[in-house]
């Protein structure tokens, strides 16, 4: 559930009290450009953010601004690496292809609302293990991918900012789904139970006894994303996960 981020989990962050590891902030880009016309941008060039997409990124920065984070890592894309500079002003992200978006394929630059009439999105939502887009890439290949980064640079930080140390992954909706869903120990198929707002912030530390999940999709708007919304999802199948992530 959505919610602003809690001194609770501030302060486990800040002294370290759950486990001497690592810990990271996956932070989803801000709304897009695409994400407002109800498109799935999926690699395609040019979808940087909206003018509500900044405001939000810039949310964040008053958020963490007391953490001491210590490296930022981001996917390319454009969206993201906008977000990571408004996010963290102070520290140039660093390119990671294992965080970039999904490749969808031919998928990507559709509305949303023609997808959901496809036999294919019916797998995305109840078996994306089995899914693969067109000419693109399978959910599974994107699943391992994604966690090997985020392990993989949780390794890195902890090597060079020492055992307590605080990074950041700025990435995209289905991704960071997956590294929560890895690190909870659900299957694949299970992901989409999951949400990720724009703009949210999920923290994960990885210790020698496993994963420990410190807070999903924390956005600071509280329970205002429960209010009904009309207008654009409302052809998007009732339950149904948005493929790339909802544009709340």
């Amino acid at each position: 559930m959505p919610c602003a981020m809690s001194a609770d989990v501030t302060s486990s962050i800040e002294q370290g009290s759950v486990a001497a590891m690592s810990t990271v902030l996956l932070v989803r880009h801000g709304r897009s450009t695409a994400n407002a016309e109800g498109i799935l941008a999926g690699r395609l060039p040019g979808m940087s953010l909206d003018d509500t997409g900044i405001e939000q990124a810039r949310r964040v920065a008053t958020q963490v601004a007391e953490l001491p984070i210590a490296r930022v890592v981001a996917s390319p894309m454009e969206r993201c690496q906008q977000t990571a500079r408004l996010v963290a002003p102070d520290l140039e992200p660093t390119p990671e292809t294992g965080l970039t978006e999904c490749d969808y394929g031919t998928w990507s630059g559709a509305k949303l609302t023609d997808l959901a009439t496809q036999e294919l999105w019916k797998t995305v939502q109840q078996n994306p293990s089995a899914a693969r887009f067109p000419e693109g890439e399978s959910l599974r290949e994107m699943h391992a991918r994604a966690v090997d980064a985020a392990r993989t640079w949780d390794a890195r930080v902890t090597d060079e900012h020492g055992a307590d140390a605080l990074w950041m992954a700025v990435s995209h909706g289905d991704v960071i789904k997956a590294i929560i869903a890895d690190a909870l120990g659900l299957h694949l198929d299970l992901f989409q139970r999951l949400v990720v707002d724009p703009a949210s912030v999920s923290i994960i530390r990885y210790t020698p006894q496993g994963p420990q999940v410190l807070g999903v999709n924390i956005t600071g708007r509280e329970f205002t994303s429960l209010i009904p919304k009309p207008v654009k999802d409302a052809e998007i199948p009732e339950g149904h996960a948005v493929v790339g992530g909802r544009d709340v």
